[in-house]
């Protein structure tokens, strides 16, 4: 089964944004990492997209559900300071094949946690915009994770 875990694409400075910063949109920077991430991933037999119901989030992963014939599914599991019930979703979904887009906060303290049940961190801890942890699951546990960078 595949479990990917995204850090939501390059949304520009949160101090120029004079909106609600859960509205906060990609940059045209963002809107090309969320576009290059489908070259990724368009292969993998995903049959679901959750997001962080934050637009930034969401954005990133419309590219890639709309190539797959998807919806995004944005659930507030994976907002912002929202890590434990992060965890809890994880769990709750091993054994689908789902993309997962999050927030670099609760992307450290996930592999931390995950960590902490066992779980083999296999690189460098990184969580740069538009990167990815790849959660391999072996009869309906994680037992590693590794890191794709960004697309550039």
């Amino acid at each position: 089964m595949t479990l990917l875990l995204i850090r939501h694409a390059e949304a520009g400075d949160p101090t120029a944004w004079a909106g609600e910063d859960h509205l906060r949109p990609l940059s045209d920077i963002g809107h090309d990492q969320a576009s290059r991430l489908v070259a990724l991933w368009r292969n993998e037999p995903l049959k679901r997209i959750l997001s962080s119901p934050h637009t930034r989030c969401v954005q990133t992963m419309e590219p890639l559900a709309a190539v797959l014939g998807l919806e995004v599914e944005p659930v507030d599991e994976l907002a912002e300071g929202n890590a434990r019930d992060a965890l809890r979703l994880v769990h709750d979904i091993v054994g689908e094949d789902a993309a997962l887009c999050t927030h670099g906060d609760v992307v450290p303290e996930l592999l931390q946690a995950l960590e902490s049940e066992g779980v083999h961190i296999l690189a460098e801890w990184k969580w740069r915009k538009a990167s990815t942890w790849v959660l391999h699951t072996e009869n309906g546990a994680i037992t590693h994770a590794t890191y794709v960078p960004r697309p550039i």
